[in-house]
Order: structure tokens, then C-alpha cells, then sequence
């Protein structure tokens, strides 16, 4: 195979967004800060679709009833829906598309933790706790009835806090929301995968790469695509640095795949190119018969993969 999928270079204006996620491996992986535009367009699809989703089954409620009740179910089924839309939507896409509700998935943005761990539900649960705080609670009291002089100072204090908590990004250079500063995450731009030119197929293989043992089916299922491109990007790796970093990661996988440690003294890039070859014919055979598996922590992927 001569391809494999890869993130598309870092453009000129993004390098001041550009950030570095050491993962629990030991690599620096590069990433992307999304713009502050996008996030807020991402919230606000994310609003549409849940207003497209209250007004959609408030009218197939509406129209169920036919004993002159229909106002009072429609209310009452719109609040309760409401609610749980307010408490859960976030909540529940994040949880299961990897820090991507919908309007995030179609401008390109999710959430990753900051320490380049697993996004755990904690910090999922966390930052959009504070969304209440930053966003709804306030614009509820801005729209609930109010009377007298009372009324005035209400929205006053109420317009104060909603910008004080939407105006955070702009106060700092990450463009963290109080979520995101609470739960330790940041939410980066997605990148777009395109075919780049396989690195084991730049270079002639070594001897001892080509003599590597095959790896069974189970030690290729401990790792994803997200793993495939930080091994891509370690294996690009020159200078006095390079070495290092391999023998580090060469011995991580051992570990993690239940093979012995190499020897202080061997060298790991044998190992690692012909772990990459394999891991990426694998994952692209996968991939062709409609499995993805973004990362090691992807664990519906690779149970789907064994049952084919």
C-alpha cells in the first residue's frame, strides 16, 4: 500500500493557534485551537437543531390529541422536553462522538483533553455544567416575567453576567470558555484526512525490519488511527532527539502489547517502522470494510472489527 490517512499541514494563519498535546505515549502531538467563530456557530447549529427537534415533536404531539386538550399536552411534553434537551444534548454527544455534537461535526471542531488523555466523562460533564451557568440560567431569567422597577435591574445584571461568561474566550489565548478552563480541555479544529505518501515506502526496508516477526490480529487491535499518526509523525523524526523518543515509544508498545521490552541498546526504529506498516495495512483493511477506529480508547470499533 502507498497511502495511508494523515492530518493536512498546519496552514500559515493557524500557527498561532497551533498547540502541542504531549500524549501518554511521551510524543508531542500538534494541534489546532478552533477559531472562536466556529465555536460559536457550532452552538448555535447545535441550538437549531434542538429548537428543530422541540418544535418537530411538539407538533406530532399537537396534532395526537383530537378531545380539545391538545394546548395543554403540547406545553406540558414541550417543557419536559425542554429540559432534558438542556440538561443532555451536550452531554450525550459529546459522550459518544468523542467530543462532537452535531454542530461541531459539520464545522469541523471537538473537544480533547488539554493533558492529551482520554476526554473522560467528568470533564464532559463539567464544562457543560457550566454552560447552565454561563448561558441558560441566564437567558431564562432574561426572558421570565418580571414587574416594576425590579424588572430593569434584573436584565441589566442579567445582560452583565451573560457577557462577562460569553466574553471569556476573548480574554485569553486559547479561547477557553469557564467549561473548558473548569474541566481542563480545549476544543481544536478537526483535521481534514487526506493520502500522503506512505513513509514506509520512501526508504528501502531494512534488513531487520523485513525479518520482523507478524503481529497477531490482537496486538494490532491496541491501537487506532490517531496512534498511526503520532507513530507517522515520531518516525519522521531527525536529529539527536529522534532516537530517544522511538526507543521510549518502541518500549510502550512492547509493554502494551505483551511483548518483552527491547534491550536499552537496540535499536527501536525496526521495530516501529515494521509496527507502523502493519498497524496501517490493518487499520485501512478495517477501514474498508466500513470500521473506524479513531484511537486505542475506541473500543466499539474494535469489537465490531472481531465480530466481522
Amino acid at each position: 500500500m502507498a497511502s495511508s490517512v494523515r492530518a493536512s499541514p498546519v496552514r500559515r494563519d493557524d500557527r498561532q493557534r497551533r498547540r502541542d498535546i504531549v500524549t501518554p505515549e511521551g510524543v508531542p502531538i500538534h494541534v489546532v485551537l478552533a477559531r472562536r467563530g466556529e465555536r460559536i456557530l457550532a452552538f448555535v447549529l447545535d441550538l437549531l437543531i434542538m429548537l428543530a427537534i422541540v418544535i418537530a415533536a411538539g407538533l406530532l404531539v399537537f396534532f395526537s390529541f383530537r378531545d380539545g386538550s391538545n394546548w395543554t399536552w403540547t406545553f406540558s411534553f414541550v417543557l419536559i422536553l425542554l429540559f432534558f434537551l438542556r440538561a443532555f444534548y451536550f452531554i450525550f454527544f459529546e459522550l459518544r462522538s468523542r467530543g462532537m455534537t452535531p454542530g461541531k461535526r459539520m464545522i469541523g471542531i471537538r473537544v480533547v483533553d488539554r493533558r492529551g488523555g482520554r476526554l473522560h466523562a467528568g470533564a464532559i460533564f463539567a464544562r457543560n455544567l457550566m454552560r447552565e451557568v454561563e448561558f441558560f440560567i441566564p437567558i431564562s431569567l432574561l426572558f421570565a416575567p418580571t414587574g416594576g422597577g425590579v424588572g430593569g435591574w434584573i436584565t441589566l445584571t442579567t445582560l452583565g453576567w451573560v457577557s462577562i461568561f460569553l466574553l471569556m474566550p476573548l480574554f485569553n489565548r486559547d479561547s477557553l470558555r469557564v467549561g473548558d478552563l473548569v474541566a481542563g480541555t480545549w476544543v481544536i479544529a478537526v483535521p481534514k484526512a487526506e493520502l500522503l505518501p506512505d513513509i514506509a515506502a520512501a526508504a528501502e526496508p531494512a534488513p531487520s525490519a523485513v525479518a520482523a516477526p507478524a503481529f497477531t490480529l490482537k496486538e494490532l487491535d491496541a491501537y487506532g488511527i490517531y496512534e498511526l499518526q503520532t507513530l507517522e509523525d515520531l518516525l519522521r523524526l531527525t536529529g539527536p532527539e529522534a532516537r530517544p523518543a522511538q526507543f521510549v515509544v518502541a518500549e510502550r508498545i512492547h509493554r502494551k502489547i505483551g511483548r518483552p521490552t527491547p534491550h536499552p541498546g537496540a535499536d527501536p526504529k525496526p521495530f516501529l517502522d515494521a509496527y507502523y506498516a502493519a498497524l496501517r495495512a490493518h487499520l485501512e483493511q478495517k477501514m474498508r470494510l466500513g470500521v473506524r477506529r479513531e484511537d486505542k480508547y475506541d473500543t466499539t470499533a474494535a469489537s465490531k472489527g472481531r465480530r466481522r
